[in-house]
């Protein structure tokens, strides 16, 4: 279920100002149509990069323009990311 309490929602609170009530999905979605490294680094961090990926393959299934719009930097993001996670991984 949707943990719309959890602390990493509460650090970012602008990302669905409308619904206060959103789940874990629809502001997960919302931060990847509006890329921040930062924002992301800290989803991937509580939620796992596998399911950031998940939400964006079905967002890029929609084909909007902000999909479109945000492709490069979440690419970008996501590569940068499994760097980071592979360098930690292996202790250096």
């Amino acid at each position: 279920m949707a943990s719309v309490n959890h602390s990493v929602w509460r650090k970012h609170p602008g990302l669905v100002w409308s619904n206060r009530k959103a789940d874990d999905t629809v502001r997960i979605r919302a931060a990847l149509v509006r890329p921040r490294f930062n924002l992301l680094l800290d989803l991937a961090l509580v939620f796992g990069l596998e399911r950031l990926r998940r939400e964006w393959d079905q967002l890029e299934n929609d084909d909007t323009a902000e999909v479109r719009r945000a492709k490069p930097v979440i690419e970008r993001v996501f590569r940068n990311l499994e760097e980071g996670f592979r360098h930690a991984d292996s202790g250096n």
